[in-house]
């Protein structure tokens, strides 16, 4: 069976070849039974793709350890759901992966009604992209390459396991997304070029790509979301965003997808910045091939990498290719793509829009240089020099403030030009409102600088999406009649796309309130204590009860401490916190399992770091506040990507709604 996938892969790379060939004669020749053709290609590769796929996954849930890659990612003792996810546990399965969904994503562009003109090309478009990830998976990581010294009728009776940390939900549903989002960004992209190639100065493919780019972006937050919390649990080192190379990985592609989802408003209503969407969506494109070759290339050390030098190069190869087809195109086409309006004023929201992106694209740039900033000084000075989260922490903090300002402020200024009496009577009331928020959190003994501005812009940002949708309820309740819930519901419903907007931004203001919080009063302790001894910290008391071993039944001994939580001050009890050390027999190091107290004002988060024959242990503790908002910040900002996505009224509202609106107020939009 392992010959059968491997010749799968093969054919399904002549096919995709195939395709591409078939795809530029019938576009030459407009003829319609080889266009079929090539349409019938992308639904073989899709099919192939599926067969190469569920072969694999047989053998990792068969336990077919002849298979070197089933040996590295599995053992006898591995739950069948874990089995299931190492598919994307290593580099093979995880490429195969991102095969599977792109080549699915190339039918569903194939077969499209819309753009019929346009679907060749970037289907074309795509199937080179599939010919690279199927030459890869067949020259230089096959996986169903058997294990060394193998010969027909040899048993292989073990597997050496998959990593320990790898073994939790959030890591299972983290590369899922993640890729999810990487390669739904290759449809916009393929849509981008084809515009370019085609010379379509207009906003055709914007509107083919609108719903592929936001569920990039959707799929994208999710993986960035549920890879944070994963790292909160797993790695017990009390943070959730380290700046790893490999988180920066897929935070470049989802700053820079973001500016562009901002930006592609602007020319839907405008008809302006043409070019600089085209070389955005390239940027984000190229990105995630980026990405992807910083965890596969081996050339920076990342808990969460699995390199390869000599697959590194391919990528890297591959990623230069692509930016230079698309800076190709793009600075041949630029006289043409130059038609449109120009800004009016500075002070109108197609300039918070513009800057918006430049902060955007500036902290992108910055998270970038950091990352490769080893490669640079290893390639300049032969010493390569790490960058630490102190670098990324200095930078981001004042780009990202300055972004959340831009999102208050953009709802308050009208298209065009704003004037000075327009700007003091949309301003008036979110200052003072702001101005009300910072003087109670400063009496409340918030006093750090850094503090008051986050949660100073929080309740500025909040106060300007609120008073949006009261203002524009209030018209309409005057205008139709309606209860004031029900002309809210209306409201949102008959433009979900500009208030699903609104719930985005909700939701990364509840997010902007827990980093804030939990970069500028968090707490730590590391102590080591014997069995009765307490430690204190913030308001909480501890007290060390015992310290035990358990078996799980499935191979499994956990260390595990319990400890009783106290208010310090009241000393009531609050509760029994038990942090754990799970060893398992296919390592030889162990996970870490955090003991967390979570409430909404703070979570107490205690570590086992180690222990002694006379039981007493270390822990490392430490208070973080107001995480619990990170997470339903997250998960806000999510309910508001689906709520605008989800198809049906409200969710079109493009250009024509856009322009009509001209007319009125622009707190009016969605009312009437």
């Amino acid at each position: 069976m392992a010959e059968v996938g491997y010749f799968s892969i093969v054919l399904a790379l002549v096919l995709s070849i195939y395709g591409m060939i078939a795809f530029l004669m019938a576009i030459r020749t407009k003829n319609q039974a080889l266009l079929g053709s090539a349409k019938g290609a992308t639904l073989a590769v899709a099919f192939l793709s599926t067969v190469v796929s569920l072969i694999l996954i047989f053998f990792l849930m068969s336990g077919d350890y002849s298979i070197k890659y089933v040996y590295e990612y599995t053992s006898r003792d591995l739950p069948g759901f874990y089995r299931f996810s190492a598919w994307w546990a290593g580099n093979s399965g995880s490429l195969l992966l991102w095969l599977f969904l792109l080549s699915w994503y190339t039918v569903i562009v194939a077969y499209s009604r819309k753009g019929k003109l346009m679907a060749p090309y970037a289907s074309g478009i795509l199937l080179f992209n599939s010919a690279f990830f199927l030459f890869v998976l067949a020259f230089l990581t096959n996986p169903f390459e058997r294990v060394s010294g193998w010969y027909p009728g040899a048993i292989v009776s073990a597997g050496a396991g998959m990593n320990p940390m790898l073994q939790n939900p959030g890591m299972v549903i983290h590369p899922v997304t993640t890729y999810l989002g990487y390669v739904g960004f290759t449809i916009p992209f393929a849509y981008g070029m084809t515009a370019l190639i085609t010379k379509n100065a207009g906003d055709e493919w914007i509107r083919i790509t609108r719903r592929w780019t936001i569920l990039a972006w959707l799929f994208l937050s999710l993986g960035n979301l549920s890879g944070a919390q994963w790292a909160y649990m797993e790695l017990g080192w009390g943070g959730y965003w380290g700046w790893d190379p490999v988180e920066n990985a897929s935070l470049l592609p989802w700053l820079t997808g973001t500016a562009f989802l901002h930006s592609v408003m602007i020319q839907e209503r405008k008809d302006m910045l043409k070019v600089w969407n085209l070389a955005l969506v390239t940027i984000t494109y190229v990105l995630t091939l980026f990405g992807t070759f910083l965890v596969r290339s081996g050339i920076l050390t990342s808990v969460h990498a699995f390199g390869s030098n000599e697959l590194g190069r391919y990528f890297l190869v591959f990623t230069v290719l692509m930016l230079a087809i698309g800076i190709i195109l793009i600075v041949k086409r630029s006289a043409f793509l130059t038609q449109g309006r120009s800004f009016e004023a500075f002070l109108s929201k197609e300039s918070s829009f513009l800057i918006n992106n430049l902060v955007l694209v500036g902290l992108a740039f910055a998270v970038l240089l950091g990352t490769i900033f080893p490669i640079i000084s290893e390639a300049v000075r032969g010493v390569k020099v790490s960058v630490g989260a102190p670098f990324f922490n200095t930078v981001s903090a004042p780009l990202g403030l300055a972004l959340f300002i831009l999102m208050g402020i953009c709802p308050l200024i009208a298209w065009r030009k704003a004037t000075p009496k327009s700007l003091l009577d949309n301003f008036l009331l979110p200052t003072v409102l702001t101005a009300v928020a910072i003087l109670d959190i400063f009496l409340l003994g918030i006093r750090k600088p850094y503090a008051l501005a986050g949660y100073g812009i929080a309740a500025f940002c909040i106060s300007t999406i609120l008073l949006e949708i009261i203002q524009g309820t209030r018209v309409r309740k005057r205008l139709t009649g309606e209860s004031f819930l029900m002309a809210i519901v209306t409201l949102l419903m008959r433009n979900r796309r500009r208030h699903g907007g609104y719930i985005i931004h909700l939701g990364m203001v509840l997010m902007l309130i827990a980093i804030t919080g939990s970069h500028t009063y968090n707490l730590d302790l590391t102590k080591t204590v014997k069995i009765g001894e307490t430690l204190e910290i913030g308001s909480y008391k501890l007290t060390y009860n015992h310290l035990s071993q358990k078996d799980l039944g499935d191979s499994r001994q956990v260390v595990y401490a319990a400890l009783s939580v106290y208010d310090r001050y009241s000393g009531r009890l609050l509760g029994v916190v038990e942090p754990q050390k799970v060893f398992y027999p296919t390592s030889d190091q162990p996970s870490t399992e955090v003991g967390l107290r979570t409430t909404l004002k703070e979570d107490l988060y205690i570590v086992l770091a180690d222990w002694q024959k006379d039981r007493s242990a270390t822990f490392k503790i430490f208070i973080n506040p107001l995480i619990a908002w990170l997470w339903i910040g997250g998960y806000v900002l999510i309910f508001g990507t689906i709520f605008a996505l989800w198809p049906g009224r409200g969710s079109q509202s493009g250009a024509h709604y856009l322009r009509r609106q001209d007319v009125i107020k622009e707190r009016v939009e969605g009312v009437v």
